[in-house]
């Protein structure tokens, strides 16, 4: 097992970059695990230390309730917990990755786990994806969720899952060196499934996401491939098919409907320079977004670019910034159009450089994206802490009502904080008002450095 290595991959006939080591690039969205009505929230924790075993990793769950979340009121799962299948080893880095959906629709959000880094039968750092099946008393019982591929590479860097109905309307997506891997329902909480399907036609995948694109009521997938040589960041695809790469580039996607028009959109985190001006990428990182359509997402469709100098959108873009780096989608103000969540975890925020900031974009019905955009640093009034140097505020995002007051609340990962033991913020709403600020220690994960909570995201690649 490796540590965070450097590794040249080299899939569907192309030589790939150097890519940095590995990364958590999603972190589940808070999902209703006990059924009681309430969403309860995922906190990976990667590079925990389990048993004496270090960087083995665990996921910390916190249940929701009227409210919202409370440190005490949690379940700290590792591969030691009872019902999990394998055992905690040194640098297997449980929760690299982490999604929920109710796989097998039995009114209970599952919870699917990453250990890109686990040793198996099918090799060195094989990895594995482990479902976790909610019932009535939480997540008491697993499954490991086996890869197709005869020799898989880092399975399950990268998860997403989405359930639109029963059957192939309920998928996964797994990202790895040795290409995706797609599985579909149905699903039964003994380890059933209805197929799996592993393909080397695009580059080695970074990262993965799920949207229904076009409307048809059926998941589609959307892939971002690690960084190549010759552009700023990675390949985005649709379709993923050797030549099929959508126009625009990128290392993370996100996808929901930000014009609401019934169409989900796509949208990819470009943090990096560009390798050359004008050519692609754009200083201090940018986002781009393509709408969906009946004809789905194309290799004609011209995306939109933001970045922090688009009108209306805080900040400014400059050098090393990472904007793009942390990305999700969500409708936060319930108008019907989902927003766009953006981290840019290495942006300075006065004199401490790396704090972070994280701005959200609102969705609108047509026109340019940016105008009523507003972002947060923990120098945000309301917001706990205080921005230090490297604390990375916005390397992961996520958001979901975990209070049941029908506002999703935003979710904000700072893994630098603390001596990288790291932490999480919860705003109510999306508000400053009445955030609060969950660190490793506070969650039980009592390490002295590198626990990493909330997940690294891209750090370690860009």
């Amino acid at each position: 097992m490796r540590r965070w290595a450097v590794v040249g991959l080299l899939a569907a006939g192309l030589t790939v970059g150097t890519l940095g080591p590995a990364r958590a690039v999603h972190g589940g969205t808070p999902g209703d695990f006990n059924g009681d009505g309430y969403r309860d929230a995922v906190v990976p924790a990667p590079g925990a230390d389990v048993s004496g075993k270090e960087a083995a990793g665990a996921v910390v769950v916190l249940y929701g309730s009227k409210s919202g979340l409370s440190a005490s009121n949690r379940k700290t799962i590792t591969q030691n917990t009872s019902g999990v299948p394998g055992s905690a080893e040194a640098y297997d880095r449980f929760g690299t990755a982490t999604a929920t959906a109710d796989l097998n629709r039995d009114g209970y959000a599952d919870l699917l786990v990453g250990s890109p880094y686990e040793d198996t039968t099918q090799g060195e750092d094989a990895g594995t994806v482990t479902v976790l099946w909610g019932s009535k008393s939480g997540l008491t019982s697993a499954t490991n969720l086996r890869s197709p591929s005869d020799g898989p590479r880092h399975y399950g860097l990268d998860v997403a899952a989405l359930s639109t109905g029963a059957g192939a309307r309920t998928q996964i997506l797994v990202a790895g060196y040795d290409g995706l891997v797609r599985v579909t329902g149905p699903f039964t909480r003994s380890g059933g499934i209805g197929s799996a399907e592993w393909s080397q036609n695009t580059p080695s995948v970074g990262s993965v996401a799920l949207g229904d694109l076009n409307g048809d009521g059926v998941p589609d997938p959307a892939v971002a491939t690690v960084r190549l040589h010759d552009i700023s960041g990675g390949e985005i695809y649709t379709e993923p098919a050797y030549g099929k790469q959508l126009r625009g580039n990128g290392l993370i996607t996100a996808s929901g409907d930000i014009n609401g028009d019934g169409y989900a959109d796509l949208v990819a985190g470009d943090p990096d320079e560009p390798l050359a001006a004008g050519q692609d990428g754009a200083k201090g990182g940018r986002i781009l977004v393509w709408y969906g359509s009946a004809d789905g997402i194309t290799g004609e469709t011209q995306p939109g670019e933001i970045t922090q100098d688009t009108p209306g959108v805080p900040g400014g873009s400059e050098k090393g910034d990472a904007f793009g780096a942390g990305l999700a989608v969500a409708d936060l103000d319930r108008d019907g159009r989902a927003d766009i969540l953006v981290g840019a975890p290495y942006e300075a925020v006065g004199s401490a450089r790396g704090a972070g900031m994280v701005t959200v974009i609102p969705g609108r019905p047509s026109g340019t994206l940016g105008t009523g955009s507003y972002s947060f640093t923990q120098n945000t009034s309301g917001v706990p802490g205080g921005s230090e140097t490297d604390d990375f505020f916005g390397a992961t995002v996520a958001a979901g009502d975990v209070n049941k007051d029908g506002k999703p609340d935003l979710f904000i990962g700072g893994p630098g904080e603390n001596n990288h033991t790291g932490a999480v913020w919860t705003l109510p709403a999306a508000t400053p008002t009445g955030s609060k600020m969950h660190t490793a220690s506070a969650l039980g994960l009592t390490q002295s450095s590198s626990t990493l909570l909330s997940g690294p995201g891209l750090l370690w690649t860009i």
